[in-house]
């Protein structure tokens, strides 16, 4: 061969190992820097998980501390709403152990005022069936303190309510309030 063709594939050869080693240099500087962009990458990735984790806790939290709130809240109303229920009771409990005293005093004024309350008294006083408990204590506290003599039965009512208590004399007037 002769020596221009051998120089030329001696200088192509040069040539071709020197950009070798370029593209090789190239390739790897390119790597290096794909490598620390995923590492940067994944560090954000980890950065933003850890900060959306930590938010996420926090709202759980928030919303734990919520409900507890919400819990005791309904726990208070229950137990208001329990403790009327026991008001209610105790006190229909109390007017029925009333209501059947005051059927059982009732019992001694029947003969003259019939059972339903309707009879006159020895034909003189007013039916006392319909009147209202108010007026009816009034009228029984009247008679005990011998300030009323209603159709002259003032000494006779007297003697019947003397013994009477204020809850006595209360249960029988409810108990009358309801003869209609």
């Amino acid at each position: 061969m002769n020596k221009t063709t051998i120089l030329s594939i001696m200088t192509a050869s040069v040539l071709l190992v020197g950009c070798g080693e370029e593209s090789k240099k190239a390739a790897a500087e390119t790597t290096t820097k794909a490598v620390e962009t995923t590492k940067e990458a994944a560090n954000n990735v980890v950065q933003a998980s850890k900060e959306a984790a930590d938010k996420a806790v926090e709202t759980a939290k928030e919303a734990s501390q919520k409900a507890v709130e919400a819990t005791k809240e309904a726990a208070e109303a229950t137990k208001e709403a329990a403790s009327k229920a026991v008001n209610t009771v105790e006190k229909a409990a109390k007017e029925a152990v009333a209501d059947d005293d005051g059927a059982k005093l009732y019992a001694k004024c029947s003969g003259c005022h019939g059972a339903d309350g309707k009879t006159k008294a020895l034909g003189k006083s007013p039916e006392i069936a319909g009147q209202s408990k108010e007026e009816l204590v009034t009228k029984l506290n009247a008679y005990k303190a011998g300030t009323r003599n209603e159709a002259g039965m003032g000494t006779l009512m007297k003697g019947q309510v003397a013994s009477m208590d204020d809850k006595s004399i209360a249960a029988l007037a409810a108990y009358i309030s309801t003869l209609k």
